[in-house]
């Protein structure tokens, strides 16, 4: 039996942590990641499907979390959270073509009170908070026109 790194009292061979002091006690053997050339270890290793869905919600920087999500290998077969990435990407898309599609024509338009862009802007980053609180609470909504393509998408097979 080994003994703790701080306080010198005995901790079984699988505890984390001395149950005495607290104190985080070095990991011995197990598993090692696979060696590919240089040390590069995967980067969702502590990553629940459930924390990723949740991040591929984050406006405007949660389509870095829904390429991680749908290229990563561990989770080719978990639907929910391709669901998610995907619906994840479709509202970013969307966010684009406003960016870039809409706000340069009402831009261009002088004396313009009323935005169309600005409105569909925070109307995006609305549905971007409110899927975030239900992926959150471990609910699976379903947007209208986007969740619809998202549940297609998610169960096309690679």
């Amino acid at each position: 039996m080994p003994y703790c790194s701080q306080c010198g009292k005995q901790v079984a061979d699988a505890d984390l942590f001395c149950s005495q002091c607290g104190s985080r006690q070095p990991v011995t053997g197990g598993p090692r990641a696979p060696y590919y050339g240089r040390s590069c270890a995967d980067p969702l290793a502590g990553v629940s499907p459930r924390k990723l869905a949740i991040l591929c919600y984050i406006p405007v920087a949660g389509w870095i979390a829904c390429v991680f999500a749908l290229g990563a290998r561990r989770y080719k077969n978990d639907r929910a959270l391709r669901f998610h990435a995907f619906q994840g990407l479709y509202i970013f898309a969307a966010y684009l073509l406003v960016e870039w599609t809409v706000q340069p024509i009402f831009a261009s338009i002088p004396h313009s009170t009323f935005r169309l862009d600005q409105l569909l802007e925070w109307f995006l980053i609305g549905v971007w908070v409110f899927m975030l609180i239900k992926t959150s609470h471990g609910e699976a909504y379903s947007l209208p026109l986007i969740g619809e393509l998202a549940q297609r998408s998610a169960q096309e097979r690679i």
